[in-house]
């Protein structure tokens, strides 16, 4: 028997589904029945803990993996030796990978036989990738296939299988070297898989730099329209092809594109010939009459949906019909790099959704790894969680955003995970936890100690402060302080780690002098931790906030033809495209003069230390020589 509880309602196995009063549940999925409104009939078993008690669960559906070949016949899996698809299904979703690439070919969920872009080539549906590039060479941009394929776990509650690619000197300037294990996990009633990887560099083997690895997906272009990213920045989204010339034009870099006339007329809104002529060629100018009626121009960029790190938890797409959402959730940034404030690429046209582990975006070559000398290196990046819900109610996009903020929130709970397989993801009770408190010695500002009120506390590799920016090798662990400047950082892999921090309010990095050893089941308190903030004397007069953030300073409007409507009196009004020029708007002639005790910052201090555009206009003399 299967059995919710929630204000008295139960559900019980009924036939093909379970039945209830007011709902029946088919294939890991409610509907209303009766219009019942105190539940949301949305999600799998696992997605109804916030909304439902769990107090008992026995899923009918078991687990099995299966292989296609030639796409004629199935059959189970009881070797290891295989040609063709591999297909996970635990009756709520399907899911197909290619064997032995371990690329990710079609995942059928709620009667969309793939949500992936079928049109696309197996390699760019699902798939793990790096940018990686020998010593002083161009970059390579690989997708990631394993040339094995192993059944890890195979019972009624999970289903773990392996995609390896091992390194040897035949593959140096061919392949990233690097031994390879991608994993996919499969739960039984979970509407969603895991992925993750470990990656090793072994030693003596040759020096490279890699710039990014993560997970893209690639979603059906036809059925994902409407992307979410956090409560505030969400949008009906263009299509690919309304980026492409004639409907888009590209603007300063490839990613910024002007949206000339998109497939969906809702996008666009009013703009005149005049204010959009200098952007276009004359040529264009003729042609542009016919979109007038029409009204609007606008701009997109992926770079204006990016998140900082710590914000990034789940985001994705929505299905109208069916009413379907796809989801990545990742429940931790310890295996990220940069830290918490770094930030990084989320979900953009496409539609396209990343889990991005490491990048160089908004940083450079700071923050790409350089292996030198043959160095040795292992790192597990993941799991993160693809999760996949539906709703019956189709018109709003808020009850799947809902369920997958709820489902997020699980995952991190459960962080780190019991389930994987692989001896290098470290359980629980394998981890260490450090705890403290973090005080403030500022004698121009008290003669006590102030508490660190919400500073960030943070472990990360051994280095000087502020080192924790621009590392990019190890694992990262962060917590914020509460009132008092008491911290807790929990679940911290073994390892030697400094601990670093900084606090809202007072310039400067914090860094402990001591190395930390963290073991397995290690609890160390560190007491109480002092921060000297640098200063020589009292404060004359200060600009902003020393919060690591620009949001106090002026932000300017945009150009009216390059608007993101999303961010029209937004928070995050910083990321419309453009703003650079503004700056040279506003200061024409020279650059701007900031007054202390009569300017004001939030008016008189652009947000952005950027150029001035001039136009110099040179005079040639001619000289013929006799």
């Amino acid at each position: 028997m299967l059995c919710f509880r929630r204000k008295g309602y139960a559900v019980e196995r009924d036939g093909e589904g379970y039945r209830s009063e007011g709902f029946l549940r088919r294939n890991g999925h409610l509907s209303q029945t009766k219009g019942q409104d105190n539940l949301v009939g949305i999600g799998p078993v696992a997605s109804f803990l916030p909304f439902i008690r769990l107090q008992h669960c026995l899923c009918p559906f078991s687990l099995r993996v299966t292989v296609v070949d030639d796409g004629a016949y199935r059959r189970e899996l009881r070797s290891e030796r295989w040609t063709g698809d591999i297909m996970i299904d635990n009756g709520i979703l399907q899911l197909t990978l290619s064997n032995p690439g371990g690329l990710i070919t079609g995942i059928r969920y709620n009667d969309i036989d793939n949500v992936l872009e079928a049109h696309n080539e197996e390699r760019n549906r699902g798939y793990w990738d790096s940018v990686w590039n020998e010593p002083g060479g161009p970059g390579i941009f690989e997708v990631i296939e394993g040339t094995r394929f192993q059944i890890i776990t195979q019972d009624d509650n999970q289903v773990e299988v392996s995609f390896t690619r091992r390194w040897d000197t035949s593959l140096q300037g061919k392949f990233v070297p690097l031994h390879i294990d991608k994993r996919f996990v499969v739960l039984r009633g979970c509407s969603g898989f895991y992925t993750y990887a470990i990656y090793e560099h072994r030693e003596g083997w040759p020096d490279f730099d890699m710039a990014e690895t993560r997970v893209a997906f690639k979603l059906r272009k036809d059925k994902f329209h409407y992307m979410a990213i956090a409560d505030n920045r969400q949008r009906i989204m263009p299509m690919p092809e309304d980026r492409m010339p004639p409907r888009g034009r590209q603007l300063a870099y490839q990613e910024a594109v002007l949206l000339l006339d998109p497939t969906n007329k809702d996008l666009k809104g009013e703009v005149s010939k005049n204010n959009i002529s200098y952007l276009l060629d004359i040529d264009d100018i003729v042609q542009f009459d016919h979109l007038i009626p029409h009204g609007i121009l606008k701009v997109d960029d992926k770079y204006q949906y990016s998140c900082e790190d710590k914000d990034i938890r789940v985001h994705g797409w929505i299905c109208s019909k069916p009413h379907v959402g796809f989801w990545q959730i990742t429940p931790t940034d310890e295996f990220r790099i940069g830290g918490p404030v770094k930030q990084e690429l989320t979900s953009h046209v496409g539609p396209t959704t990343l889990a991005m582990f490491m990048s160089a975006h908004y940083a450079g070559e700071n923050l790409v790894p350089k292996f030198r000398n043959g160095e040795y290196w292992k790192k597990v990046f993941g799991p993160v969680f693809i999760y996949l819900n539906f709703s019956t109610d189709d018109a709003d996009p808020q009850v799947l955003w809902e369920d997958a903020k709820l489902q997020a929130e699980i995952e991190v709970e459960s962080w780190p995970y019991q389930f994987p397989a692989s001896e290098d993801f470290q359980k629980s009770e394998e981890r260490g936890c450090i705890t403290g408190r973090l005080l403030v010695c500022d004698k121009f500002m008290d003669e006590d100690y102030l508490d660190a009120n919400s500073a960030f506390v943070g472990l990360a590799l051994p280095g000087e402060a502020g080192s924790w920016q621009t590392e990019c090798k190890g694992y990262q662990f962060w917590s914020r302080a509460d009132e008092a400047g008491n911290f807790s950082i929990k679940n911290v892999r073994t390892g030697e780690y400094n601990l670093y921090g900084w606090v809202p309010g007072f310039i400067g990095d914090y860094r402990s002098e001591i190395t930390i050893h963290v073991s397995s089941g290690s609890q160390i308190n560190l007491g109480d931790l002092i921060y000297e903030p640098p200063r020589d004397g009292p404060t004359l007069w200060e600009i902003g906030i020393p919060d690591r953030s620009a949001a106090e300073f002026f932000v300017p409007d945009p150009k009216p033809e390059w608007v993101n409507k999303l961010y029209v009196d937004h928070p995050d009004r910083f990321r419309q495209y453009g703003l650079w020029e503004r700056y040279t708007d506003l200061y024409a002639d020279t650059d701007l003069v900031y007054t202390v005790g009569v300017s004001d910052y939030s008016k008189d201090w652009f947000f952005a230390h950027v150029t001035r555009f001039c136009i110099i206009i040179s005079n040639l003399l001619k000289f013929q020589k006799d």
